[in-house]
């Protein structure tokens, strides 16, 4: 097994606990399209705003299931698109 030459989480750079090379390769089950990774104090979650679905993350880890997912309204997602445009 090969050792990895970057941390597998990078909480004190950007406070977020998905590793940011799994984030840059994950891709939404239903669209392929690409995911936004949302943090709060109340909870974490993947957004792929092409099909609409919120899927949560689990102690760092993304549950990309389709049955499992929550599907968003339109308000919503454009609340989150415009949030993350901002940051």
């Amino acid at each position: 097994m090969q050792a990895l030459d970057r941390p597998l989480y990078r909480r004190e750079v950007s406070g977020m606990p998905v590793a940011q090379h799994l984030l840059e390769i994950l891709r939404c089950p239903k669209s392929l399209g690409e995911l936004i990774y949302v943090a709060s104090d109340a909870e974490e979650f993947l957004f792929c705003p092409q099909s609409k679905l919120k899927y949560r993350v689990d102690d760092g880890i993304p549950v990309l299931l389709i049955d499992e997912a929550e599907s968003l309204d339109d308000a919503s997602c454009e609340a989150l698109i415009a949030a993350h445009a901002k940051s």
